[in-house]
């Protein structure tokens, strides 16, 4: 796998109408085309949320649309746009676990803009925690793919990470072919069989190019993929510029989310995200 270093280039097909919210699909600056969809919210002109899925989800899983409908629903939220990241669902080309991810949500923070939201917040699940987190401290920010706040939930704070039962599985997925033929059958993700080369900044050095940027880490004390390390490591490594939110009982990603912390992130990006230049 190729690391990423260029700006994306978002193009759109004419989006459709769908169950009141639109439906597009984006081009990337490697010309992989990603499904996204728009869900308006309760405020119109008010923020855009885009949401991020873990490995092997996509926008139509079941998680993925829950956690959208609630956050539409939250006070101070213009519009929720998802999508599924390349390799998943509808979206072409095949997965890279984390890395050429941040042009994708390059290409859907663009589209979430021109759709005329102030600002826009990244809320990432798992690979998708490290994708916002990558895409957020890339510095300077991609022209019209910048955000206004980050939310990176149940995230690896490094890559390679094999110390649970769970993560050895995902490992074995990735880099076996036998594992890559049972995801792509079995779970619908078609997974590159190239290895990284360069290996992309990991998350843990991306945080400490987030600030200003409002940066949240939220993360399970039942996570059973990484443990409590992971987002302690990178609450350590933003210097104090990031909360933390140790959630009881919570497993992992958005799977695992509750209905009530959907609505706490929600209300905590209103809070935070502000267009650039706007007063605190």
């Amino acid at each position: 796998m190729e690391s990423v270093s260029e700006p994306a280039v978002v193009r759109s097909r004419v989006p459709s109408i769908v169950s009141g919210g639109m439906r597009a699909v984006l081009t990337a600056e490697d010309r992989v085309p990603i499904d996204a969809a728009y869900l308006p919210g309760s405020t119109p002109g008010g923020l855009a949320i885009v949401v991020a899925h873990g490995f092997t989800g996509a926008l139509e899983r079941p998680a993925v649309r829950r956690a959208a409908e609630i956050f539409a629903g939250a006070a101070g939220v213009g519009g929720v746009v998802t999508f599924s990241f390349r390799g998943h669902g509808r979206s072409g080309g095949r997965s890279t676990v984390g890395d050429r991810e941040v042009l994708d949500l390059d290409a859907v923070v663009r589209w979430a803009r021109r759709l005329g939201h102030p600002a826009v917040a990244s809320v990432g699940f798992s690979m998708g925690g490290s994708v916002v987190l990558r895409h957020a401290g890339r510095k300077p920010a991609h022209e019209g793919a910048h955000v206004d706040a980050v939310v990176s939930v149940s995230a690896p704070a490094r890559w390679y990470y094999r110390g649970t039962a769970p993560m050895r599985r995902v490992h074995w997925a990735i880099t076996q072919p036998v594992g890559r033929l049972v995801s792509r059958g079995l779970l619908h993700t078609r997974i590159h069989d190239k290895d990284w080369d360069p290996v992309p900044v990991p998350p843990v050095e991306a945080v400490r190019s987030i600030a200003p940027t409002p940066l949240l880490v939220v993360h399970g004390d039942r996570d059973g993929y990484f443990p409590l390390d992971h987002p302690l490591s990178l609450a350590d490594a933003a210097g104090g510029a990031a909360e933390l939110w140790i959630e009881p009982g919570f497993g992992h990603a958005e799977n695992a989310a509750a209905p009530d912390l959907l609505r706490r992130i929600a209300g905590w990006t209103t809070e935070r995200a502000r267009p650039a230049g706007a007063p605190a």
